[in-house]
């Protein structure tokens, strides 16, 4: 059997398929997120490894692929041993790092470099806010890895990465597909602490996205992948690197040998959901709030959704974001609120897929997932919304799936990551836009537009 193992923020989650695709055993071990201070995020890496060990002892695994959330810094001492705790990709403490990276190098200098900009979720700028707060750690470091290859090491006693984890350090030469010396050179940080790199179907790991795309089917043009979870992502392959100019979408490395990917991500999609419900409806059912969003028509009769908790990175690149509902009235009930963030996050996907096709991804279909991607509404909505059909696949585990087919790949039961998903990912429901919905959203997704603005006016 086939496993793919995925190192998620909440949990370890498992999965072994056969040859052909079929799941047949799955596994799941929780950990715990620690907030030490506002804004932080942090993790023990030994957590990760402990609950790898006991979900693989639960199933029989011969080929294990990886993958895992993005960017996070495991700094490691000569022994090997973490020097503390991670940092993860939700932190946000290192906005005066990114500052500073980006005066250093000049934003187009960057870009040309990276392919990106400097966010506060990469892990370049965590290493130099190590170096500036906790140098005593600085000064032990002897390598660093990202959270799914430290579990390798720790395991298989690999030291490694992939082209698609790479990508999202802010140390990589994202066209070239290998470390930018001149990065490392500019940033002070040896390149020898750096792992070795390698193409993500000849290691067997890609990071979260990529391989989650990858368990999707999306290996070339035609369909997008489109992640409902916490996080929101629009994920569309591209044939050659071509960096957004103002670097308002990350272009990484994709899972696919030789090609790459542009992705948006907003911070707060699911997440917003999820929130509303702690807040307001703590004993409610998924199912009843659903329902009375159904029964609010689209639009909510004017009532908007910023869906900006955590901050923002696309297209915005602002941590002090700041989410509201604009426009309530007293006839907003409950299920108004409901459909208002539905809503709102469709409308922030959509900011993603606009500048996506700038750069010239043409999507004929969606292919939809993460935990929000479970409700017909939802996926009615953001249809709507991105005037696209969307598709589910007959899995859900989309990295760990991705992940899977990477040991396949390994493994030599698959030629490479085209046949993998050929032979595999198989398409379950579809979800049309609604042509009733199509207008009004068009319209609200103008309005939606003028909200951040406006919000970031206002701020104290």
């Amino acid at each position: 059997m086939l496993v793919g193992l995925d190192v998620g923020t909440t949990a370890v989650k498992a999965i072994a398929i056969d040859p052909d695709g079929s799941v047949v055993a799955r596994a799941e071990e929780p950990y715990a997120l620690s907030t030490p201070r506002p804004g932080w995020a942090e993790q023990d890496p030994g957590d990760w490894v402990r609950a790898a060990e006991r979900v693989l002892t639960r199933l029989e695994a011969r080929d294990v692929g990886f993958s895992g959330q993005m960017h996070g810094l495991v700094a490691l001492g000569a022994d090997d041993a973490p020097l503390r705790p991670a940092i993860l990709w939700n932190d946000q403490r290192t906005a005066a790092e990114c500052a500073e990276i980006e005066r250093r190098l000049g934003l187009e200098q960057l870009i040309a470099l990276t392919g990106n900009r400097a966010l506060t979720g990469f892990t370049a700028p965590k290493l130099l806010w190590l170096r500036a707060h906790e140098p005593e750690v600085w000064e032990r470091i002897r390598s660093v890895l990202l959270p799914k290859d430290y579990v390798r090491l720790k395991l298989f006693g690999e030291r490694a990465i992939d082209v698609a984890d790479a990508s999202g350090t802010l140390l990589f030469d994202v066209a070239a597909r290998r470390w930018s010396e001149e990065m490392t050179a500019a940033l002070g940080v040896p390149g020898e602490w750096l792992p070795p790199v390698s193409e993500s179907s000849a290691i067997a790991g890609a990071g979260d996205q990529a391989a989650a795309a990858l368990g999707v089917g999306v290996t070339g043009p035609g369909p997008v992948s489109i992640v409902l979870g916490t996080s929101g992502v629009v994920f569309g392959a591209l044939e050659r690197f071509q960096a957004d100019p103002q670097a308002r979408v990350h272009v990484f490395c994709h899972a696919v040998p030789e090609t790459w990917h542009a992705m948006g991500v907003m911070l707060s999609a699911a997440g917003s959901l999820q929130w509303l419900r702690d807040a307001v409806a703590p004993g409610a059912t998924w199912d009843e709030l659903l329902a009375e969003a159904a029964a609010v028509p689209a639009g909510c009769e004017g009532l908007l959704f910023a869906p900006y908790l955590a901050g923002e990175r696309t297209p915005h690149a602002d941590p002090d974001a700041r989410g509201a509902f604009v426009g309530l009235s007293l006839r907003h009930g409950r299920g108004a609120l409901v459909r208002a963030v539905l809503e709102g996050v469709a409308y922030g996907l959509r900011d993603s897929l606009e500048l996506m096709r700038e750069l010239g991804v043409r999507p004929e279909v969606g292919r939809v997932s993460g935990g929000g991607a479970r409700s017909a509404l939802w996926r009615e909505i953001v249809a709507s919304a991105l005037d696209l059909p969307l598709e589910t696949t007959t899995t859900e585990e989309g990295s760990a799936y991705g992940a899977a087919l990477l040991a396949g790949c390994r493994a030599g039961t698959f030629a490479g990551p085209l046949e993998a998903a050929q032979r595999c990912v198989r398409v379950g429901q579809r979800s049309e836009p609604n042509p009733d919905w199509t207008a009004i959203y068009g319209e609200g997704y103008e309005r939606f537009r003028r909200l951040y603005p406006a919000l970031r006016s206002a701020r104290p």
